[in-house]
């Protein structure tokens, strides 16, 4: 985990993710947080998680995400080897729980 990651400061981020009450509440948060290149990206990735998830290879994906390979293969690591967040996520989202 990165420095940053461990500091407090980033405490309130999680709380204020935590506090959010449904999608549109989200969106709002999300749109305010970040930029639109940033939700682009964290929105590949989790459109690369599903397809990795799936069982598709990095050419199909990259054909239906237009993803990097790089980042296909970060999104892949993480599944993998990562804290474990996608594994929960996404089969929440595959369920419909999410």
């Amino acid at each position: 985990m990165s420095k940053f990651l461990e500091k407090q400061s980033s405490d309130a981020l999680y709380r204020a993710i935590l506090s959010i009450r449904d999608e549109a509440e989200c969106r709002a948060f999300l749109e305010d947080l970040c930029t639109v290149s940033e939700l682009k990206a964290l929105s590949q990735r989790m459109d690369v998680a599903m397809l990795l998830d799936e069982g598709l290879i990095y050419s199909e994906i990259l054909e239906k995400t237009g993803a990097s390979s790089a980042t296909i293969s970060r999104v892949n690591r993480c599944l993998h080897y990562g804290s474990g967040g996608y594994k929960l996520v996404v089969p929440r989202l595959r369920d419909g729980k999410a």
